[in-house]
């Protein structure tokens, strides 16, 4: 875990991203000592939205599930696919 005070963002901004990108990690910085922001690159942000939006649906569908939702098997599944493909 990479910290550093936010003057290095406007002191030394290459380096921080440089970082950021190289080791998809991100860097906290701190504000008189405190935890202020975390910067991270666009790559790494949209990776964990997209992981955060996936964790949604699946406990939405395991929720429904618990529910008594009707679920189906991996052969149903295959053959209402291969019942599609082939009209």
């Amino acid at each position: 875990m990479m910290i550093k005070p936010s003057t290095c963002l406007r002191n030394d901004y290459n380096a921080i991203s440089d970082f950021c990108k190289a080791q998809n990690q991100p860097v906290f910085l701190t504000k008189n000592g405190e935890g202020d922001l975390v910067v991270m690159s666009m790559e790494a942000y949209s990776f964990r939205e997209e992981m955060l939006d996936l964790r949604e649906k699946l406990l939405t569908a395991e929720a429904m599930r618990l529910q008594g939702a009707k679920t189906y098997s991996l052969d149903e599944v295959n053959a209402q696919l291969e019942a599609l493909l082939n009209g």
